[in-house]
């Protein structure tokens, strides 16, 4: 029997190794304060400054992109999609007040190529510093049984620690609250199966000043700096990260029981792209809002006057955002007027 080995069968450890070494030297450019270890171990260390806080709690989540990555793919281009995989589990941890402390990633591929894992490191890595966190560990799996040949799937893992006193959990909303919504930079990294099959065979046509493949693999807005500020200097009562589900589906998930949302369509103009998807696939409104963000990454929930303190620090700030409804008694759901 002709005598085979690991890399024959189709794995390489070696470019593991090498992949480890790229993370390594690209997390250590920015180290938060408290990472103890470097990349490569079995096991990420870091140390929370306990002093700084009263009654602290962790705060963990686990996210993909799902398949935006196929269209990096087909459009070999991957130098944002790791900023989308950070953005979309930072922008979670942030709903209930929490600041990022560390990432994770998790890379499966057909074959480790290095200049498309150092590019989708690369991404991550200066994502998680916008973000205020840091990468402090990861795994890069090659499996070609699995993935075909340019394939490669990402996951990622965050934690953030929040005080207990100042977590954000939607149970003061009431009636009258004000919803603002904060703009998106586009499709995000949700409703991707759909928007994929509209356009396929047009991803190189022209919209606007951008071809449809360029706003299409718009990476994901990072939130975390702009709520960080938001929180320290304004009372808020809750937060909607507007991913899978559109605005419908995840705007209720904050709500207590006894509230409702109404939402005025016309509040915002949204973009283009989403209006062009709609028309493509002659897609129904209702379906919309339950698919795409259309141009909302996240829904602030305010009491009236907060809301009215925050517009304005938001204007100054010139952050694009837009006052798109309120909370109503009744049952917990969104209606459109």
């Amino acid at each position: 029997m002709t005598s085979i080995t690991y890399k024959k069968a189709g794995v390489d450890i070696a470019a593991g190794d090498k992949i480890a070494k790229v993370a390594r030297d690209l997390a250590s450019g920015f180290k938060k304060n408290g990472m103890v270890s470097d990349i490569g171990l079995f096991a990420g260390l870091f140390k929370v400054n306990w002093k700084k806080y009263k009654n602290p709690l962790l705060v963990a989540c686990t996210d993909g992109v799902g398949t935006k990555v196929k269209l990096a793919q087909a459009l070999n281009r991957h130098k944002t999609i790791g900023q989308d995989l950070v953005a979309m589990n930072v922008n979670d941890l942030i709903t209930c007040g929490a600041s990022p402390l560390f990432f994770l990633d998790y890379i499966g591929c057909h074959k480790v190529e290095l200049p498309v894992i150092k590019k989708i490191l690369k991404s991550i890595t200066a994502a998680c510093k916008n973000s205020g966190c840091t990468l402090i560990g990861g795994e890069t799996a090659e499996m070609p049984d699995i993935y075909a040949e340019g394939e490669y799937d990402l996951v990622g893992f965050a934690v953030g620690i929040v005080e207990k006193e100042k977590i954000i959990d939607g149970r003061q909303i009431k009636p009258g609250d004000v919803l603002i919504g904060l703009a998106s930079s586009g499709l995000h990294s949700n409703g991707y199966t759909l928007a994929r099959k509209l356009v396929a065979g047009n991803l190189h046509q022209k919209f606007g000043s951008k071809t449809i493949a360029e706003i299409l693999l718009e990476p994901t807005r990072l939130y975390p700096k702009l709520i960080s500020e938001l929180t320290s200097n304004f009372k808020i009562k809750g937060i909607a990260h507007i991913t899978g589900g559109g605005i419908t589906g995840n705007l209720p998930r904050i709500f207590p029981d006894g509230c409702g949302a109404v939402i005025n369509k016309k509040s915002w103009t949204v973009p283009e792209i989403f209006k062009y998807l709609q028309e493509k696939g002659r897609i129904s409104e209702k379906e919309m809002f339950k698919t795409f963000n259309l141009g909302i990454g996240l829904i602030i929930v305010a009491g009236k006057k907060e809301a009215s303190k925050i517009s304005g620090w938001l204007k100054k700030k010139r952050e694009k955002y837009f006052i798109i409804g309120k909370i109503t008694k009744g049952e917990k759901g969104v209606w459109l007027i």
